[in-house]
């Protein structure tokens, strides 16, 4: 009976040492599979694949990016909370899927706080706020002034209720106190698309969309929703600059694991996030998608997901913003 207690009790101590840190400095030993929560040949895509392929150099393992779009990315995001812990999933998680869908949606069936481990923070980007070229307001306070003299009359665009673009907008009327009719599409894309064909007025939207198109004088962009002007658009001030303090709202892209990933697991994924930020294909495709790098421990990003969740969150609460 002893020698099987002593043989029981060897195992035991055999298994924790395999999920020791120690055991996990082996890691990875298998392909690693990063989901991105929506289509191929997006942003979120373009990012993953970029950074997947320095990692495999770095790492030593095939990465698989895996497509899983659907109900503003909370598809994806659900199964990368549902996975094993184990460092083999990953999620290329954004403001959307990890700060904006969980305070919006009633029912996101994930625990988008305590349902991942922070890794790394890859970058931010500022929204535009662009109008078309023959719209009378060739500033921000021309634009409220032209808002408050034609109440109701003028339209901005989103990608939808409950996106980024549609809640800086709600926060814009509320602090310049001009009123503004809402009309959601169903992407980026078409939103924008909709103030080039003039049939909107204004919409706040990624520099990925309106860069071009402000560059090409299709549209005209008023003002960046960042801390500072954007180098590609250095005409356009921030909205800080164009009278309203505090007004910053940025858009993130990181990556997380499920929660209960081994610590030792995460160190070594944000090494090597970080060290593949480095690489100059990756910095140039940032730059394409006019996308901030931003380097630092996964407690980094911890803390500014927890900056990002209040922030926001005021902006929801603010607007009335509520999906079923």
């Amino acid at each position: 009976m002893r020698v099987w207690l002593r043989w029981v009790t060897l195992a035991a101590l055999a298994a924790i040492g395999m999920s020791s840190p120690a055991a996990a400095q082996t890691y990875p030993t298998k392909p690693i599979k990063i989901i991105v929560a929506f289509a191929a040949g997006g942003p979120a895509d373009v990012l993953a694949r970029v950074v997947g392929q320095r990692l495999t150099t770095i790492l030593g393992q095939p990465i698989i990016v895996e497509n899983r779009p659907g109900a503003s990315g909370t598809i994806g995001a659900r199964a990368a909370a549902e996975a094993e812990p184990d460092g083999y999933t990953l999620l290329l998680g954004n403001t959307s899927t990890l700060v904006i869908a969980p305070a919006v949606y009633r029912n996101v069936n994930y625990d988008a706080v305590n349902g991942f481990a922070p890794i790394a923070l890859l970058g931010t980007t500022s929204n535009l706020l662009v109008v078309h070229p023959s719209f009378p307001a060739k500033s921000v306070a021309e634009f409220v002034a032209h808002a408050k003299a034609n109440p109701g009359k003028l339209n901005y665009s989103s990608p939808g209720t409950g996106t980024p673009g549609h809640l800086i907008a709600e926060t814009f009327k509320q602090r310049a106190g001009i009123e503004i009719v809402h009309v959601p599409y169903k992407s980026g894309g078409q939103a924008v698309g909709e103030v080039v064909g003039g049939q909107v007025q204004m919409a706040f939207e990624n520099p990925t969309v309106t860069l071009p198109l402000h560059q090409s004088g299709r549209l005209r962009a008023l003002a960046t929703t960042g801390q500072t002007r954007n180098p590609q658009v250095p005409g356009a001030p921030t909205m800080i600059e164009s009278g309203y303090p505090d007004f910053v709202t940025v858009a993130f892209t990181g990556v997380v694991a499920p929660a209960g990933t081994p610590a030792s697991i995460v160190t070594r994924l944000n090494a090597a996030i970080n060290e593949s930020l480095t690489s100059s294909e990756v910095q140039a495709t940032f730059g394409k998608l006019a996308v901030e790098q931003r380097v630092g421990s996964a407690a980094d990003f911890a803390a500014f997901l927890a900056r990002e969740r209040e922030r926001w969150g005021a902006i929801i609460k603010a607007a009335g913003v509520k999906i079923d």
